[in-house]
């Protein structure tokens, strides 16, 4: 097993060019939130912004998509409709389709806060993007055994380990051997790149198995996971521009994304403490952990 180091991440770190534009670090499409759990998705789409995405979409419950269009002005909000519970309803695939057919998405980051939408068969079936699937897609997937992960497209997985219990059917488990048996298992059966968040987050491709250095207790707390999807997807969206979207590409992209999130919580947590760091915490100490492998590289 390999670590996740600065070394590492920096000679993955996307370049930025001073004479780049922001159509040279890729366009994320975030299908995310529902009524009741929308801020998902309002961390998700910041975090891919913050770590350098050029532009990012936001595909909401309409009802919500006055609220979070005026909080978060560098944001596209895409309103759809939604069931009479808040879920993204299927009669949201129709817009969201001439949405892509215009805006071109680069990758495509889904589930958190989503609950039993009836538009992951849309998403999983039609949308032929680079995915990150997370949080409710992940159940979605262990609950519906006859939708297959999509092996068509690269794709990242990002369970937490009762996610990870239920897509496998066993149980959740927290030693460092079987964690690793859990997540190269999910690799074998899904063809994915794989991150078993939780102490020492592991990332998984089908030939090597990486364990992240950073992260503490503070990273604990709901909407923490919604960050760290929205960070891999806006580094995937930076390298797979640049490289193109491969297996490959989306592994570089995880390991920046895991190993700067933990860095974020763990500078967020020498002034808050490890009690009182919230997601949007980490979201705000992005700059500074970015910063802080920036400097590694200059002490080299």
């Amino acid at each position: 097993m390999q670590l996740i180091t600065p070394e590492v991440v920096l000679s993955y770190l996307p370049k930025r060019a001073p004479s780049a534009h922001k159509g040279n670090f890729g366009r994320v499409l975030v299908v995310a939130g529902s009524r009741r759990m929308c801020g998902a998705g309002a961390l998700c789409a910041t975090a891919a912004l913050r770590v350098g995405a050029g532009l990012v979409a936001w595909a909401l419950p309409k009802s919500m998509q006055p609220a979070f269009a005026a909080a978060l002005p560098e944001v596209i909000t895409i309103p759809l409709a939604e069931t009479s519970d808040g879920l993204l309803a299927t009669e949201a695939q129709t817009e969201l389709q001439k949405f892509c057919a215009s805006f071109k998405p680069s990758v495509l980051a889904c589930g958190p806060g989503m609950g039993p939408s009836p538009l992951f068969d849309f998403l999983f079936e039609q949308v032929d993007l680079p995915i990150i699937v997370d949080a409710d897609a992940l159940n979605f997937l262990a609950a519906h055994s006859e939708v297959n992960p999509p092996k068509t497209r690269p794709c990242i997985f990002t369970p937490h380990p009762g996610e990870m219990a239920r897509l496998l059917g066993a149980a959740v488990v927290s030693s460092p051997a079987d964690r690793q048996a859990q997540v190269r298992a999910w690799v074998e059966i899904s063809g994915g790149i794989t991150v078993l968040k939780g102490k020492g987050t592991l990332v998984a491709s089908q030939t090597a198995v990486w364990e992240n250095t950073t992260g503490s207790e503070a990273l604990a707390k709901g909407g923490s996971g919604d960050v760290l999807t929205g960070m891999i997807a806006g580094f995937w969206a930076q390298l797979g521009t640049a490289c193109g979207f491969t297996h490959e590409s989306g592994l570089q992209a995880a390991l920046e994304g895991v190993y700067v999130h933990g860095l974020a919580g763990e500078i967020a947590s020498e002034s808050k403490t490890s009690y009182s760091v919230l997601a949007r915490d980490i979201l705000a100490q992005i700059p500074m952990a970015l910063k802080q492998i920036l400097h590694t590289g200059s002490s080299l």
